[in-house]
């Protein structure tokens, strides 16, 4: 991934330099098992130890692999170089390349998970403490686009917060199923190492060993993970375009912070545009790019093909690291949000009431009207509302009909705005816990 979409926490994870050592602990931690089990020296495992400080070359490696056309040799080779041919002829003893490469992505992906769930918890807390700050700011709500209902700001942070929740538990849950190592072997049949040497080398690296692998760990494993990334991508543009929605010039119930010095536009120097945004929007395509590749990866041949590798490469970091950038992005935006209760009021009562018919509906079905010619009654007087800019409540009140079943009065009650947020602290509490700090 590009610098610009990267942060260097999560980058570092995929570095050189980060997967060589990797590399190198999974071969030392398997020759101290090897040497438990009394099949190696232990001198030999201990001189594997002498090479523990050292940095390994990275240009290097990459001379020896333009030769050999192959990764694991290539920095096997290189470690001999560092602490004696005669002391690493028991490195890699049993094991396959894959046992290697596996073990070490799935470190990978289990600590870019760790940071990724970190990020989240960032978003959470955010959009907590902008739910409880407009739990009471009414606005719009909005379906298929067009005026619906009142709600509040503070609803529709509290509904991005639980589903952000959802995703964090999905990530957990995609992170424990991707924690297993697997040294087992060309074939996975354990043939030519102990099952003990994967234990402890799992157990030293905080993984599971895998229960039954083949060359490889079984790659419908990645496929969740990655779908999982997806998934938190898909939150992420669902707020995103809420946002971008809500600062449209008709609109603008919210917008993103504008700092002192910023610039909207090269040629028009009134515009502050949702950029941050729409930047989220495109950060989750590439995350979900991954996907399908993954998805495609869990079908390899027989015990394993290598038609994987290139695409995990790929998919991997670039997945892992953009998914980092964009939850950091959005908890920035979301902690700097800029709210307009007012606008949210003006534009609720563009309609002149017309956001009501649903409760004048249902007055007149408990006042003896049939639902038919009650739907029928308030819509004549809502598209009078449409069509003439006419005020909703003042022609319900000039309806005979209407006013046949209902009193002044009780038209007039249906045009209290508490009555649709009288159940707020009820979903709150759903969302965030009974006795939820505010």
């Amino acid at each position: 991934m590009i610098p610009r979409y990267s942060r260097p926490e999560m980058t570092a994870i995929w570095s050189p330099e980060t997967k060589f050592r990797i590399w190198y602990e999974i071969e030392a931690y398997a020759c101290d098992a090897q040497a438990d089990l009394g099949v190696i020296p232990r001198e030999n495992a201990e001189a594997v130890w002498r090479a523990k400080d050292v940095e390994f070359d990275v240009a290097r490696i990459d001379e020896i692999e333009a030769v050999t056309k192959h990764d694991v040799i290539a920095f096997l080779t290189h470690l001999a170089e560092h602490i004696g041919a005669d002391e690493a002829r028991f490195v890699h003893q049993g094991m396959t390349s894959s046992d290697v490469l596996d073990t070490t992505l799935n470190v990978q992906l289990v600590r870019a998970a760790d940071i990724l769930l970190a990020d989240m918890d960032r978003v959470l807390a955010a959009l907590k403490k902008r739910a409880y700050e407009h739990k009471d700011t009414v606005r719009i709500g909005r379906s298929h686009g067009i005026h619906a209902e009142p709600t509040t700001m503070g609803l529709t942070f509290a509904r991005f917060y639980a589903e952000m929740d959802r995703n964090k538990a999905r990530l957990q849950a995609a992170r424990e199923e991707i924690a297993t190592g697997a040294i087992s072997g060309a074939v996975g049949t354990f043939a030519n190492i102990d099952p003990r040497v994967e234990e402890h080398v799992c157990k030293m690296l905080g993984l599971r060993p895998e229960p039954i692998s083949t060359q490889v760990i079984p790659r419908d494993r990645h496929a969740m993970f990655f779908a999982t990334l997806g998934v938190i991508a898909s939150s992420i543009e669902n707020i995103a375009i809420e946002i971008r929605h809500m600062q449209r010039t008709e609109v603008l119930e919210a917008e993103e912070f504008f700092s002192p010095g910023q610039k909207g536009s090269s040629a028009m120097p009134h515009k502050r545009n949702p950029v941050l945004t729409e930047n989220l929007t495109g950060l989750a395509r590439l995350v979900r790019m991954a996907v399908v590749p993954a998805l495609e990866n869990v079908a390899l041949w027989h015990e394993r093909d290598i038609s994987h590798s290139s695409v995990e490469r790929g998919i991997a970091p670039d997945t892992t690291i953009t998914l980092d950038f964009a939850l950091n992005r959005l908890a920035g935006v979301i902690e700097k949000l800029v709210i307009y209760p007012e606008n949210m009021l003006r534009n609720m009562n563009k309609f002149k009431g017309l956001v009501m018919s649903q409760r004048v509906l249902l007055a007149l079905t408990q006042a003896g009207v049939s639902r038919e010619d009650a739907y029928r009654l308030v819509q004549r007087n809502a598209m009078k509302v449409w069509e003439q800019g006419a005020d909703f409540k003042t022609e319900l009140l000039a309806d005979s009909e209407v006013t046949a079943a209902l009193s002044p009065a009780e038209i007039e009650e249906k045009f209290d705005l508490g009555y649709h947020t009288k159940h707020v602290d009820t979903i709150f509490a759903r969302v965030f816990g009974e006795n939820a700090a505010h």
